[in-house]
């Protein structure tokens, strides 16, 4: 199997089994790419999400087409980020010609309500994977917490918090020199 193949089979099989929209498929794709499939390793998923989280547009696809990118180039980064879009696509089409009939539903609707505190988890889960991962400490905890606060509370642009660390550790990496 080509890795074009492989790439497209293992972005698809992330679109179409993580529930929650993309910060829910951070954990699936770092078990693929990273564990299982060893195209990068932790340091290097941990940068593209990073490049991910602050690109424009839907985060997942971001992440799958930065990911085929570094793994093919530019067609590389195109089959990964249809990949990733195709389940989704074909779960709303399928979701839409059935939606009117099924929207007032008490069962429907108390699927959802069972549902959305499962979503919640699968996208609180990978935070605490992440904070390990990116060596959260007693010295840096207050940067994550002040960034959540400020965007949470005061509704700072989230571009402004990565701005003002990105800024802020390469002063501290020039100092500590």
């Amino acid at each position: 199997m080509g890795l074009y193949t492989e790439m497209f089979l293992t972005f698809a099989k992330i679109g179409s089994f993580t529930i929650g929209g993309g910060y829910a498929m951070i954990q699936m794709m770092e078990k693929e790419v990273v564990e299982k499939k060893q195209w990068l390793d932790h340091e290097e998923f941990m940068d593209t999400l990073v490049v991910a989280q602050s690109t424009p547009g839907l985060f997942a696809i971001d992440m799958a087409s930065h990911i085929g990118l570094k793994l093919k180039g530019i067609k590389g980064g195109i089959v990964a980020a249809l990949a990733t879009a195709l389940p989704s696509i074909f779960a709303i089409l399928l979701i839409a010609l059935f939606f009117q009939t099924f929207k007032d539903n008490v069962y429907v609707e108390k699927i959802f309500m069972g549902v959305r505190p499962c979503v919640v988890a699968l996208i609180l889960a990978p935070c605490f994977n992440m904070a390990k991962k990116a060596k959260i400490n007693r010295q840096n905890w207050w940067i994550p917490l002040a960034s959540a606060l400020l965007i949470a509370a005061f509704g700072v642009s989230p571009i402004w918090c990565i701005l003002a660390a990105g800024i802020g550790g390469f002063i501290y990496g020039r100092l500590k020199k």
